[in-house]
């Protein structure tokens, strides 16, 4: 499977998850109506803002973002819990990764941005519950 695939509890493509991931965490930072600038994407992943744009207008189609005629970008609630689920995968994983088997932190975060992709959803279930068992919260 290339990381670009779909997989089987994947709605979206590891590229799409991630502008969704980077729009969220930008939206819990913003100002309080939860919209982000595309050129604020484009800088988070270091991609051009025609990549945000051609993202963005996949995004549209699956219905997980709505952009203003003023170039605002606002997640939609399917968006938003979708991205919400992304976004706690990669906590997870980076958790594990730093407590359990003792990886850097820088290459925990990004080992866990290519983990959060390609896990199904009853791993992560596992996953989490394993890290609460042992008495670890997952953190913001």
């Amino acid at each position: 499977m290339t990381n670009d695939a779909l997989h089987e509890d994947h709605a979206l493509t590891k590229a799409s998850e991630d502008y969704l991931e980077t729009i969220y965490r930008l939206s819990l930072e913003g100002a309080g109506d939860g919209s982000v600038r595309s050129v604020d994407v484009a800088e988070q992943l270091g991609v051009s803002k025609a990549s945000v744009n051609k993202a963005l207008s996949t995004l549209k189609e699956s219905g997980m973002v709505e952009q203003s005629r003023y170039g605002r970008v606002t997640l939609t609630e399917r968006g938003r819990e979708y991205a919400a689920l992304v976004w706690r995968a990669h906590r997870a994983i980076r958790l594990f990764l730093e407590s359990d088997l003792g990886v850097e932190a820088q290459r925990a975060d990004e080992e866990a941005c290519l983990m959060e992709h390609v896990l199904s959803e009853d791993t992560m279930g596992r996953l989490i519950a394993y890290l609460e068992r042992q008495g670890l919260d997952i953190p913001e």
